[in-house]
């Protein structure tokens, strides 16, 4: 009778440990790795775009709205709990800014000051044309063939 209430105890501590361990903290590092010496070494007026791309690699984007004059290397932190949404604990941004010559003009830093949250917004969409159900979507084609399939109007066209 003993052995039976120390399996049973046992395999509750175990299924109990097992579904506490999904309740762990998760910590998640993504992006650049900050070598604040390499950093600081990017010197505005010295370097150009090879020796960045030597000193600090290739950059997490570019821009894409000045012909990628301006480079990025983002690094976040993360923390989770359980299955809660990631929330970021610490970021580094380093814009490093480039001439038209292929220069270093400046080299900025920022934060986690310069994250936004953006909500999306949680209503259907509009969409033109029809506003047709699930089943005329799906079943609203058959017998559409044919002769006259050429001239029958269609979502995009109803009246041809």
């Amino acid at each position: 009778m003993a052995t039976f209430a120390s399996r049973r105890l046992t395999a509750g501590l175990c299924l109990g440990a097992l579904l506490l361990s999904g309740c762990a903290r998760i910590k998640d590092h993504k992006g650049y790795v900050v070598d604040t010496a390499l950093v600081e070494s990017v010197m505005p007026g010295v370097d150009n775009r090879d020796s960045v791309m030597k000193t600090l690699g290739r950059p997490s984007f570019a821009s894409e709205f000045d012909n990628g004059a301006t480079w990025y290397y983002l690094s976040r932190e993360t923390r989770q709990f359980a299955f809660g949404t990631p929330k970021a604990v610490q970021q580094t941004l380093l814009a490093v800014h480039f001439s038209k010559a292929g220069d270093v003009s400046s080299v900025g830093k920022s934060g986690t000051e310069t994250i936004a949250s953006v909500r999306p917004y949680g209503k259907k969409t509009p969409t033109l044309g029809r506003n047709r159900g699930f089943f005329t979507d799906l079943f609203g084609n058959i017998g559409a063939g044919g002769a006259n399939a050429t001239r029958a109007p269609t979502a995009d066209n109803p009246t041809n």
